[in-house]
C-alpha cells in the first residue's frame, strides 16, 4: 500500500555521516565514490604473512579517541568507535540540538544502528589474553564492548535520548534492515527522530582466514585496487572492508517544524528468506526478486519509477549472476533501463555495514543527480551479467528513486527504497 501522507508518519533523511575506506566523512566518501577511487590495499590491521589473502579495504587514519571519551574509546571495540564518529558527523550536519530538547522530546528519539558481528575484535583479543596471560587479565569491559547493540546504547548516552535502542543482525543484509526499522518507528507515530545505519570492523585474522578458506575472497594480492570486480567475468571473490554509515531520519513534520531541508524520503522496504543454503544464494534469485518486488509494493511505486539500484554486487561468481537474474525477474522489461552500481568495487564488503554504505551512495546520487560507477568492470560476465552496471566511470543522470539491496549468508534478502524529497 502507498506510504502515509501524514507528515508525522513520513520518514525523511536530513543528514548523513560516514567513515569508510575512501573517506572519513560523507563528502569525501561520496566524492571518491563518484570518481572511482579504490580503498583496497594491503592489510595493516594484523600481519597477514602466510595468509592466502593479504588485502582488505581498511579505514585509514582513524582514532576513536577523537570522537568519544578517550577512556571509553580504549575500552570499546573498533566498530563502536567507527559508529560514534559517523553518528557525530550526522548529528552535527543535521543541526539538531538534543541538549535543548525536553525530557518528553528525548523519549521520541530512537537509535537503530545495526552490526552483524559487533565487537568481534574483543572476542579475538580477549581469547588470546585468556590463553596467554590467564583469565584474570581479560578486560571486564569485554562483554559490553562486543555487544552489537552497544553502539546505539552509547549514542543514546551521548545525546541523552531515551527512546528505544534497536539492533538486528542479518549478516550482509543487516543495515538494509536498519532503514526499514527506522521507517517503521516513524510510521508508528511514536518516534520523531531515528539515528540509523550500520557498522562493522571485521578485518581480523579469523575472518580473513575463514572467508579465504570458503573461497569467498579475492586472491588478487598483487593488484589490490583491481581485486573487487563485480559483474566482471574475471572476478574471483570479494574484498573485506570496514566502516560505518549513520543517517538522521526524521518525521517530515519534525523536520519541517525545525526548518530542516530533507534530502530524501524512505518509501518502503521488504525482506525475504531463500531457505536454501547457509552461504550460497538460491540460484533462480526468487527470494531476492521477491524482496525487490515487495519493497516497491510497500513503497507504493511501479517498477518503472525506479531509476537506480545500488546493488549488493559482491564480486563473487554466484551473487552477481543471481542478483542480475533477480533484478530481471522483479523489474521485467524495465531492468534494461535501470542503472545498477556496486560500491563494493571501491570500498569492499562491510558485511553489516554494507547496506549503510549503499544508502550513502543512494542519498548522494539523489542529491546530486549522479550515478556512481562499478569499478574494474572490464569484461561483463556475458550472457548472464548483461545490465547497465555503470562501468568504470560515473555519470550524471535523473536519480529520483533508488533501491538498495543487501543479501546475506543464510539466504537473507533485503531491499529498501529511497526517493528524492520534493515537498509533495
Amino acid at each position: 500500500m502507498p506510504p502515509s501522507q501524514d507528515p508525522a508518519r513520513r520518514a525523511v533523511v536530513t543528514a548523513v555521516g560516514a567513515i569508510t575506506p575512501i573517506g572519513n566523512d560523507f563528502e569525501t566518501y561520496w566524492a571518491n565514490l563518484r570518481n572511482g577511487v579504490s580503498g583496497v590495499g594491503p592489510i595493516t590491521a594484523f600481519d597477514p604473512t602466510g595468509y592466502e589473502v593479504r588485502i582488505a579495504a581498511e579505514v585509514k587514519n582513524f582514532n576513536a579517541a577523537e570522537h568519544m571519551d578517550p577512556r571509553m574509546a580504549r575500552r570499546m571495540s573498533r566498530y563502536i568507535g567507527l559508529s560514534m564518529a559517523a553518528a557525530k558527523e550526522a548529528v552535527a550536519s543535521s543541526g539538531i540540538d538534543f541538549a535543548a530538547k525536553t525530557e518528553d522530546q528525548l523519549d521520541r528519539v530512537a537509535m537503530a544502528v545495526f552490526s552483524a558481528g559487533g565487537g568481534l575484535d574483543e572476542v579475538v583479543d580477549g581469547s588470546h589474553i585468556a590463553d596467554t596471560k590467564g583469565p584474570s587479565f581479560v578486560s571486564p569491559f569485554a562483554i559490553p564492548a562486543l555487544s552489537a547493540s552497544m553502539a546505539g546504547c552509547l549514542m543514546a548516552m551521548e545525546w541523552k535520548t531515551t527512546g528505544p535502542v534497536h539492533c538486528q543482525s542479518a549478516a550482509c543484509a543487516t543495515s538494509i534492515l536498519a532503514f526499514q526499522d527506522a521507517l517503521r518507528l516513524i510510521q508508528s507515530g511514536e518516534i520523531d527522530v531515528v539515528l540509523t545505519g550500520g557498522a562493522e570492523a571485521p578485518i581480523l585474522p579469523i575472518g580473513v582466514a575463514a572467508l579465504a578458506n570458503m573461497g569467498a575472497l579475492s586472491r588478487r594480492n598483487d593488484e589490490p585496487e583491481k581485486a573487487c570486480r563485480p559483474f566482471d567475468r574475471d572476478r574471483d571473490g570479494f574484498v573485506l572492508g570496514e566502516g560505518a554509515g549513520v543517517v538522521v531520519v526524521e518525521s517530515l513534520a519534525h523536520a519541517l517544524e525545525r526548518g530542516a531541508a530533507p534530502i530524501a524520503e524512505i518509501l518502503g522496504g521488504a525482506t525475504t528468506a531463500d531457505a536454501f543454503h547457509i552461504a550460497a544464494p538460491e540460484p533462480s534469485g526468487r527470494g531476492a526478486a521477491r524482496a525487490m518486488t515487495l519493497a516497491r509494493e510497500h513503497a507504493g511505486i511501479a517498477a518503472d519509477e525506479v531509476d537506480w539500484i545500488v546493488a549488493h554486487g559482491t564480486s563473487t561468481s554466484l551473487n552477481d549472476v543471481t542478483e542480475t537474474r533477480a533484478i530481471k525477474t522483479s523489474f521485467g522489461p524495465h531492468a534494461r533501463k535501470l542503472a545498477v552500481s556496486s560500491p563494493k568495487s571501491m570500498v569492499g564488503h562491510l558485511v553489516g555495514g554494507a547496506g549503510a554504505i549503499n544508502a550513502m551512495a543512494a542519498i548522494g546520487g539523489i542529491r546530486d543527480g549522479f550515478l556512481s560507477p562499478t569499478l574494474n568492470l572490464d569484461n561483463p560476465d556475458l550472457p548472464e551479467c548483461d545490465l547497465d552496471y555503470v562501468p568504470k566511470v560515473g555519470r550524471k543522470a535523473k536519480v529520483e528513486t533508488v533501491a538498495i539491496n543487501g543479501f546475506g549468508f543464510g539466504g537473507q534478502n533485503a531491499t529498501t527504497i529511497f526517493r528524492k524529497y520534493t515537498g509533495a
